[in-house]
């Protein structure tokens, strides 16, 4: 069927094989068993099957199929509702692009619905099969297995991120100044910000599940949301140190920028004084006033010539000497 990824039963942490979307309700009959289905941008028929199938609540389906949500948990009932915003780098590596993860989970099913061009969640299952032991804990450790895959596709984009920022230091204490590093300081604090805004609100939900109040988590499955917790404490504490190195880099840019445009306001103030010099001396020379004695003086011109030179090679060497030139 279009838009399913997977539909599987799973029992003791083993799995019994895939089930058709219309033969869930009598695969959930049998004692122990449980449901697992992965969907891919699903169409709203599809939903309405699935919601039939499980008894979704209707505030969560609506969601699921609109999408462009925040990170959040929400309960109904007996199951849970959550979405989770996976992070992926464009091709070009210059632009953070968020998915959007929506899972449901009950007592005996879980399902995830992939909005996008995010990673599949095929190497999720194949682990989850890979240990039966752990699979066994029912569906709390789905949804453990698939945060904690969610959580860890954001170490390398920070780590990209990283690498980017390091580069950029170096240009901007090394090369010329010109617009397109500021451009490129602003997209990188934009991908920053979009990182936050997807992982902030993870912290919030982490806590939540590894709190006692959720029966859909079993008690020994609580300490695995405590290392997505921790994870997510860790990304979100890089983005922060990362926001104000950016800060720090941008005050620096700004500060050399500063810098040379005053060196080069002085130059050109220095080059004026000393050209200021000889345009005053002809400025006054240029009168034409009849009764001027040094225009009779057979040595005027020579001595007039020579003081110009002499005051601006003394100008220009107290400029020189101060650093202006």
């Amino acid at each position: 069927m279009e838009g399913v990824v997977a539909s599987v039963a799973y029992a003791d942490g083993k799995r019994l094989g895939d089930v058709a979307i219309p033969d869930i309700s009598e695969a959930l009959k049998q004692p122990g068993v449980f449901v697992w289905v992965g969907l891919h941008d699903p169409s709203p028929e599809l939903l309405k099957q699935i919601q039939q199938e499980f008894g979704l609540h209707d505030l969560a389906v609506e969601d699921a199929q609109l999408a462009h949500q925040r990170p959040k948990l929400e309960q109904y009932g007996e199951s849970i509702f959550v979405v989770l915003r996976p992070a992926i780098l464009s091709s070009d590596e210059q632009q953070v692009e968020l998915g959007e993860t929506h899972i449901f989970v009950g007592p005996r099913y879980v399902v995830s619905i992939r909005h996008g061009a995010t990673p599949s969640y095929a190497g999720v299952r194949t682990r989850c099969q890979s240990t039966p032991t752990l699979l066994a804990k029912g569906p709390g450790f789905v949804l453990y297995a698939i945060m904690d895959f969610v959580v860890d596709q954001y170490f390398p984009v920070m780590d990209t991120l990283s690498d980017q920022l390091e580069r950029l230091e170096d240009e901007i204490f090394s090369q010329t100044f010109d617009r397109a590093t500021v451009h490129r300081i602003y997209d990188l604090k934009r991908n920053m910000l979009t990182v936050k805004r997807a992982v902030s609100p993870l912290v919030d939900v982490c806590n939540r599940l590894m709190r006692f109040d959720q029966p859909l988590i079993p008690e020994d499955t609580r300490p695995y949301f405590r290392d997505v917790y921790d994870h997510a404490i860790r990304i979100n504490e890089h983005v922060d140190t990362l926001r104000e190195l950016l800060t720090g880099a941008l005050e620096a840019h700004l500060s050399l920028t500063a810098v040379a445009q005053n060196d080069a306001m002085k130059k050109l103030a220095g080059w004026a004084a000393i050209i200021g010099v000889p345009t005053m001396v002809a400025g006054i020379y240029g009168m034409n006033f009849k009764h001027m004695p040094e225009l009779e003086w057979t040595w005027g011109y020579p001595t007039v010539m020579i003081l110009m030179l002499a005051s601006c090679g003394y100008l220009y060497y107290r400029f020189k000497r101060s650093g202006w030139l």
